[in-house]
């Protein structure tokens, strides 16, 4: 079973938590039993996250070997050069090492999505952009970190894919089943 699910903001990847007080979990949201996140997104990242009970489908999904795109639509705080968009395209120097280079556009209009709860702070003397970035590792906070080693500060971060499976029309907190091959 390959299930897609719209992960909402402010919740933690896992079924559980031990936290006090507690954090919403993936247990809230009535998805199957069995299944289990294949590969993370940070509390405050949002979209799609795929979960399985299939073992070795997991492993083909986020072991660096397979090298699995996963494409994000990225909120900057200011406006991209053409040398911050090469940087990240070509790959950036972060604390654990250079990044594999990256697939970047900028897009020309903000995606169409939910609103974020809470908002992402508004301020009219800064402007922010909308990127489209596709990368092949899945490093932690890796997308942060690269926008922030050029200058471009993250204020809101969704995955909208992850190798051929894309979000499409699901809200916050939905989930739907997926067909695919073994």
């Amino acid at each position: 079973m390959l299930i897609a699910f719209n992960k909402p903001f402010d919740v933690l990847c896992q079924f559980t938590d031990r936290s006090t007080p507690p954090r919403l979990t993936l247990a809230g949201f009535g998805l199957p039993s069995g299944v289990y996140p294949a590969g993370r997104l940070d509390l405050d990242s949002e979209g799609l996250l795929l979960l399985t009970d299939d073992g070795r489908l997991a492993h083909r999904l986020t072991d660096p070997r397979y090298k699995q795109p996963k494409t994000y639509w990225v909120q900057v705080e200011g406006m991209p050069t053409d040398e911050q968009l090469r940087a990240l395209g070509n790959g950036v120097l972060l604390k654990d090492g250079p990044t594999l280079p990256a697939r970047v556009a900028l897009l020309p209009a903000a995606p169409s999505l939910w609103p974020r709860d809470p908002p992402v702070r508004f301020r009219k003397t800064v402007p922010d952009a909308w990127l489209e970035l596709t990368i092949h590792e899945g490093r932690n906070r890796q997308v942060r970190r690269m926008t922030a080693a050029v200058g471009l500060p993250t204020l809101r971060l969704v995955r909208c894919a992850v190798g051929g499976h894309r979000l499409q029309d699901l809200r916050p907190g939905q989930w739907r089943e997926i067909a695919h091959r073994n």
